[in-house]
């Protein structure tokens, strides 16, 4: 029996149209969008510019707020303290009940079609993208980091 992938990516330095070529020739349905705040500064990665980007491309979006990092948390990964980042994750919001009922959601929503965690971070491992991988591993999930070439 074949395992379960889930896809990662953070939009770092990327632009859409390789973005979403990304998406699409990873086989990629739905996006999971796991930012806190679902806007960016970069064109086309916010929230109702990337649905509509991503609908055109025949992928699906949505957004996971409640599995967004704090403010805190994003100025630790942009720091480089991807330990900081993952200590305030895991303790501010991973020990939530509405995160915890998230995370169920995601899982379905893995186990249902190949789906791709959304950040900003370019490496994953400075990002809680990683985190929730890790969590999805747990559940026989494979995780694989793409990147916007």
């Amino acid at each position: 029996m074949a395992r379960l992938q889930v896809f990662t990516i953070g939009y770092e330095g990327a632009d859409v149209d390789r973005f979403l070529t990304t998406l699409a020739d990873a086989g990629v349905e739905v996006l999971a969008d796991v930012r806190a705040v679902a806007l960016s500064r970069k064109r086309g990665f916010s929230k109702s510019a990337l649905r509509e980007a991503l609908s055109g491309r025949g992928i699906g979006y949505e957004h996971f707020i409640t599995l967004g990092t704090p403010k805190e948390g994003r100025q630790a990964a942009r720091a480089g303290d991807g330990d900081l980042m993952r200590r305030i994750y895991c303790d501010e919001v991973l020990a939530t009940p509405e995160a915890q009922e998230g995370l169920r959601d995601l899982e379905a929503l893995a186990a249902s079609r190949p789906i791709c965690l959304l950040c900003f971070e370019r490496d994953p491992a400075h990002c809680h993208r990683r985190v929730l991988a890790q969590h999805l591993a747990s559940r026989g999930f494979e995780t694989v980091d793409l990147t916007v070439l």
